[in-house]
């Protein structure tokens, strides 16, 4: 069979592609958390050879040009040695509404699970949940899964549906949502169902959601907070302790780390890296303020 292969397609080289997605691995392994590291070993597991590095040589040298994610599909445009983009498929099997209403309701009863999804990660004992429901949250078996691409390669995953998966993977390091968007639910959808099965149990809620009626309290990072409107607009004194201990946060940038970049962009350098100076500079500036160690309109860009 391999020396069929090489008789009716040789290996090739690819046209330079421009503006590809390229990943940010330059060496080495795919993904960095262990979810995206279990996304990656579902791949090779399929044991394609070869194709494999091939795959990772064309997720990095930016020859997949596009990448789009709905619910139990993910489409991908990739320039292979023709002219014309390969198209690819991947196919993911959806959970039933049965299997999701299931497992929320096992999720909910867990506040850690929401909080760490909420957070950006994936909680690791995330996948023990869906083996104690009989379900898996990643494809665990080939059935689960059904790719395609357009180029003339028999093999099926080939090495330009093995780049997308390697891209893919390191998507799911910024964002773990997306895996549960390929099995089938939004992001929306989960958070939503996980908070209609709070409802019927505990009373506790996550601030800024919405609370329940008739005055009752929701949870805050602060304490209670009473819904009363009235009460609300009315203020009251406000505590001495109200900001807490006011230092400078230990991680700099939290917010927009949090949030991640643009999905599958690829800079010379990461956003965080050219902003994470200036929120230092920043906090430090406001630190002075408040300790009277300067005056507002004095601030001065640290170098280095």
């Amino acid at each position: 069979m391999s020396w069929r292969y090489r008789e009716y397609f040789p290996r090739s080289t690819p046209k330079t592609a421009k503006g590809g997605i390229k990943a940010q691995s330059k060496r080495g392994g795919f993904g960095e958390t262990w979810w995206a590291k279990r996304w990656i070993a579902v791949l090779e597991s399929f044991n394609i050879g070869a194709r494999l590095g091939r795959g990772r040589s064309y997720a990095r040298s930016g020859q997949v040009l596009s990448i789009d994610i709905e619910k139990g599909v993910a489409k991908a445009k990739v320039q292979g040695s023709r002219t014309k983009p390969y198209e690819i498929t991947i196919n993911v099997k959806p959970l039933s509404q049965a299997s999701w209403k299931k497992l929320t309701k096992a999720l909910s009863s867990q506040v850690i699970f929401v909080a760490k999804l909420l957070s950006g990660e994936m909680p690791r004992d995330i996948e023990q949940v869906f083996n104690e429901t009989g379900l898996s949250l990643f494809p665990d078996k080939l059935k689960d899964l059904a790719t395609n691409c357009s180029c003339p390669d028999w093999s099926n995953p080939c090495k330009h549906i093995a780049a997308v998966y390697y891209l893919l993977g390191e998507e799911f390091d910024r964002n773990p949502f997306l895996i549960f968007k390929l099995r089938g639910m939004e992001r929306e959808e989960l958070l939503a169902c996980l908070g209609e099965m709070d409802k019927g149990g505990s009373k506790a809620k996550f601030q800024g959601t919405d609370g329940p009626p008739g005055g009752e309290e929701t949870l805050s990072p602060a304490g209670p907070i009473n819904a009363d409107g009235e009460a609300f607009w009315k203020g009251s004194e406000l505590p001495d302790d109200l900001l807490g201990e006011v230092r400078i946060p230990s991680m700099n940038a939290a917010l927009m780390k949090r949030l991640g970049n643009f999905p599958f962009w690829r800079g010379n350098r990461l956003l965080h890296e050219h902003l994470e100076p200036v929120y230092l500079n920043a906090s430090q500036y406001g630190m002075d303020i408040f300790l009277c160690e300067t005056e507002p309109g004095n601030f001065k860009e640290k170098k280095g």
